[in-house]
């Protein structure tokens, strides 16, 4: 199995915001911030190449809204073609496209406007494209909360070409990833796992945005229940601590993989790697 990761771009998110009620004074010691409180975020995707599939994992922005949504000072967003080349790829090899949910930053590349922008098209014209079922109704009728989080063209060229997948429950897509549903800051939000030989890779998406967040309290502004994101947080980050899993963050501009470890019944990040460094060690495991 080989693991690529793949930035997507950059975004500015407001501080407070990505920290909720943790007050700045803190959070700034532990995710750097500029002058107008905005802290960098990447959109960081996973490919996954088992050899018979290419399992690509979130998409970023895409550049379809970047001009209504300027307020967020996009930055590098990626043609994925020409990314997906430089690897020994095409957007038509990925065979399965799998979202941890469908706000504007995690999907918006999955279609791109044709020659003349009256239609949004497939950009991975062979995938199945795996969201969770909750998460699908959402979209479809998004609460007040999240309704600008989600545009119709990102998604609905993917229902109409019936390539959309439900997920209902947790389940393997292939051998090597499983997806498992989480809720907080979305409904029906999926988490991957890579399960390589003796190491599980766990894209944790935005049950934590940044490693700044592992802390259960640390929970997002963004989150529609922020209670829930905290159980399920908890659920997550004993699991990781107890089996030495590593996890891999989409949004976090400075730390891209951790473990971590609980003392006092309190979750801390143990150690830190950059992705290539963590794949390079575990090749031959």
């Amino acid at each position: 199995m080989i693991l690529h990761s793949i930035e997507a771009g950059t975004l500015l998110v407001d501080g407070g915001a990505a920290f909720g009620v943790v007050p700045k004074k803190v959070w700034k010691k532990r995710y750097t911030c500029n002058d107008d409180n905005y802290c960098l975020f990447t959109m960081r995707c996973l490919l996954i190449d088992t050899g018979d599939r290419r399992i690509l994992i979130d998409n970023g922005a895409g550049d379809k809204q970047l001009k209504y949504l300027k307020h967020y000072g996009f930055h590098d967003v990626i043609n994925f073609e020409s990314e997906l080349n430089k690897l020994g790829y095409s957007c038509a090899d990925i065979t399965d496209m799998v979202f941890t949910h469908l706000h504007f930053d995690h999907c918006g590349g999955s279609t791109k406007y044709n020659a003349n922008g009256s239609k949004a098209e497939l950009v991975f014209p062979n995938a199945t494209y795996w969201v969770g079922e909750a998460q699908w109704n959402n979209f479809l009728e998004p609460n007040v909360r999240e309704n600008d989080s989600y545009f119709p063209e990102n998604m609905l060229p993917v229902f109409e070409a019936g390539k959309l997948k439900l997920v209902t429950e947790n389940l393997f897509i292939s051998p090597e990833v499983e997806v498992r549903l989480f809720n907080g800051h979305t409904v029906g939000q999926l988490v991957p796992y890579i399960h390589r030989t003796d190491v599980t890779f766990v894209y944790v998406g935005d049950v934590i945005p940044v490693a700044a967040n592992v802390p259960l309290a640390w929970v997002s502004s963004y989150d529609v229940q922020p209670l829930c994101s905290m159980e399920e947080k908890k659920i997550l980050l004993d699991e990781a601590a107890a089996k030495h899993q590593i996890l891999l963050f989409e949004h976090d501009a400075y730390t891209e993989c951790c473990t971590v470890a609980t003392q006092y019944n309190k979750h801390k990040v143990e150690k830190t790697f950059s992705f290539d460094s963590v794949c390079d060690a575990t090749d031959s495991l």
